[in-house]
């Protein structure tokens, strides 16, 4: 039986360093995000066409209860973004979350120029940038065309990585067509074209210049003048333009100007004063988060971060991360507490080792049941384990307290617990089984937004059933050689007492003499 508390030690220990870790489970509360990217010169009119085409796959869906769709505005200032809010219907009358989304991004993947992320949404969530995504790495350079460039190839890598990451997208948007008027200031002199002439003739056709109100009995309307919406205008268009000149002659804007087509940055972001790349991702159905992050640090070891870049996480990603560095403290901080609780209780630094024996064989439980229904070591996982180590140490605290209590009377510690086992046995069925069949239905899933709930019941459950099985046979096996070693210990403080003892008569003669 001490053999079998190592293995479950060592059990204990590799599952924890192996099982995936999430920070919390994903819900299904029938809602969706969806974020979608067009092209980066793309008109208004042509984005509009194409959101309807997305609007209308997740109208025409068995799946879908309602759909609200809108072009720009809001946190996407932008006119080639878009959002969609979508409510499914209830769960008794679709499939599984997983299985919708993966219908939807099927058949949006049919139209072309424009691309579409689905994110669900979820009660619990930290803050985090706009992004069309679940999941942010944001990159960071002193050096723009550094930036740019880590930053292509970062996302270049994550997309071809389907394994771990699914959605990558990037708010990077360089390649914006940009038209660039160049001036001929001589010829424009010599034709009597100002500056000023040339900055109220352009802002009156592509500005909102107002020349006028129109007064009624009712209302008053303003007059606005631009040039006609209707025409789709391009450099060759512009080029006909007609400005003013000397003695109120027109001259077309061709005669004494040029216009440059370069790809120019649509958008401009940055972080703490520093221009910064977020690139956001999804997860694909069964990869966990932790999973994610150590793929994307060998992405970065594999192309090599450049000099003065850096990358962090961003929102849930780095609460993540913080919060998995500290996870273990928190466990080991946890039992430490109890350790001397329990030591000033009992009066001994031997015996809290015993009660808390029943631990490994809980952790190892609880992390192999996770494992094994194919849930992540999350936070609310992590809130189970603390739970089953309050819940597992009372079966110990039960048979020591009875059996310290029958040896100061007397007893030889083999009978003392083995009529505590007896004794305690009855209890500590009971009370394992109310607490076992207490957690049951938040293991089975059952009521809304269960997939919250449903690893804190998973953990506390396999962890109370493997406990259970082995904690009766295992601490009284540790009782005994932990009384044998609390025995060792007194008779070699004994023996130190008896020397020291032995040698005060023979320093005190020696100082009378």
């Amino acid at each position: 039986m001490f053999l079998v508390f190592v293995a479950s030690l060592f059990l204990t220990v590799h599952l924890f360093q192996t099982i995936p870790k999430g920070f919390f489970p994903q819900e299904d509360i029938g809602q969706l995000q969806v974020t979608t990217q067009a092209r980066q010169d793309i008109s208004f009119d042509a984005m509009v066409d194409l959101q309807k085409k997305v609007e209308a796959v997740f109208r025409a869906s068995p799946y879908v209860a309602h759909v609200v769709s809108n072009v720009g505005g809001g946190n996407n200032s932008s006119m080639n973004s878009g959002r969609l809010f979508v409510e499914l219907k209830p769960k008794d009358r679709r499939p599984p979350l997983p299985v919708v989304i993966g219908s939807l991004r099927k058949s949006l993947s049919g139209i072309p120029g424009i691309n579409a992320f689905i994110t669900p949404t979820q009660n619990l969530s930290v803050g985090a940038r706009s992004s069309a995504s679940a999941y942010q790495l944001v990159v960071q350079a002193l050096d723009s065309d550094a930036l740019n460039s880590f930053s292509q190839k970062l996302q270049q890598e994550m997309q071809q990585d389907p394994a771990h990451f699914t959605d990558v997208t990037t708010d990077l948007q360089n390649n914006a067509i940009e038209a660039h008027l160049v001036i001929d200031r001589d010829k424009a002199a010599a034709l009597g074209v100002g500056s000023d002439i040339l900055r109220s003739t352009l802002y009156g056709g592509f500005g909102s210049q107002q020349v006028a109100t129109i007064y009624t009995a009712t209302d008053s309307y303003d007059v606005i003048m631009e040039l006609d919406p209707n025409i789709a205008w391009t450099p060759e268009r512009l080029r006909a333009i007609e400005v003013q000149g000397a003695n109120g002659t027109l001259v077309p804007l061709e005669t004494f100007a040029r216009i440059d087509t370069v790809a120019g940055p649509l958008t401009v972001n940055q972080l703490g004063q520093l221009p910064a790349v977020t690139l956001s991702y999804n997860l694909p159905d069964g990869v966990s988060l932790g999973d994610s992050i150590a793929a994307i640090d060998r992405i970065k070891e594999k192309i090599g971060v450049p000099a003065g870049a850096s990358t962090t996480f961003s929102g849930t990603a780095k609460t993540f991360q913080d919060s998995a560095a500290n996870q273990g403290l928190l466990i080991l901080g946890a039992i430490l507490t109890i350790y001397i609780v329990l030591g000033m209780l009992y009066e001994s630094f031997i015996h809290p080792l015993t009660i808390l024996s029943g631990l490994p064989a809980a952790a190892a439980g609880a992390l192999a049941t996770l494992e094994w229904f194919g849930f992540d070591l999350s936070l609310i996982a992590v809130i189970g384990l603390l739970m089953l180590i309050g819940i597992v140490k009372k079966n110990a605290i039960m048979m020591i307290d009875v059996a310290l209590t029958l040896e100061r009377s007397g007893t030889v510690p083999v009978e003392a617990i083995r009529r505590a086992c007896l004794m305690r046995f009855r209890p500590i069925m009971m009370t394992t089984l109310a607490a076992l069949m207490g957690t049951l239905p938040i293991a089975l899933g059952a009521g809304a937004s269960a997939e919250l709930r449903q690893p804190l019941g998973v953990a506390v459950v396999g962890g109370l059933i493997v406990s259970q099985t082995l904690t009766l046979f295992v601490t009284p096996v540790l009782y005994l050689y932990m009384e044998d070693l609390a025995g060792f210990l007194r008779r070699i403080g004994s023996r130190k007492s008896r020397k020291t003892e032995a040698q005060l008569p023979t320093q005190g003669a020696g100082q009378e003499q």
